[in-house]
């Protein structure tokens, strides 16, 4: 398990993120980052030209992250320790690329709604909002998304304002594994 996290990072994440839209030099937002495990190959991708805002809440993630980013020589990490609330301390226009994977299902649908709001707010015109929306009816059902199928997550998304873009069927990772995945893009402002 722990080799394929490790070669997720070093090799497979980049080439997933760089088939999803990931460009050098732009600026990426991983909201509810954890450990890396997208941060890491996002913070590859942009180079060090590019910059990667890693936002979780709990700091033995951000650590164990900080420790990583150090062992991978990344320097273009910065992270963002926050108490759970959905505000992000960034001015509005400032982000290209927004990953949401693999958080969805801790927040209620009101708090889904204030958080879209905010990725639209952080988030420049034609910018990617990319999600992993695990934990739906229909994969692995937990918590607030288990009643939820992705067309309903897709539809929460585009009333907030996103243009659905492409989906996508990937190897991902999961966790401290890799696990098959559906990732949904959208942009703000493309219609």
């Amino acid at each position: 398990m722990h080799q394929n996290i490790t070669r997720w990072e070093k090799r497979d994440g980049p080439i997933f993120l760089r088939k999803i839209g990931l460009k050098p030099g732009q600026k990426i937002l991983d909201f509810g980052c954890r450990v890396g495990h997208y941060t890491i190959p996002a913070a590859t991708v942009a180079r060090k030209q590019g910059l990667v805002y890693a936002v979780d809440k709990e700091q033995y993630a951000l650590s164990e992250l900080k420790r990583k980013a150090a062992a991978y020589n990344l320097t273009n990490i910065r992270i963002m320790k926050t108490s759970g609330q959905m505000q992000l301390a960034l001015k509005d226009e400032c982000i290209d690329v927004v990953l949401l994977y693999d958080v969805l299902h801790y927040s209620r649908k009101n708090e889904r709604t204030e958080l879209y709001k905010e990725i639209f707010r952080v988030l420049e015109q034609g910018g990617l909002l990319s999600v992993y929306p695990k934990h739906t009816a229909q994969d692995d059902p937990l918590m607030e998304l288990q009643h939820l199928n992705v067309s309903d997550i897709r539809q929460e998304i585009q009333d907030s304002g996103f243009a659905f873009n492409r989906k996508y069927f990937a190897t991902i990772s999961h966790d401290n594994g890799l696990n098959k995945g559906c990732i949904l893009n959208f942009r703000k402002g493309a219609k």
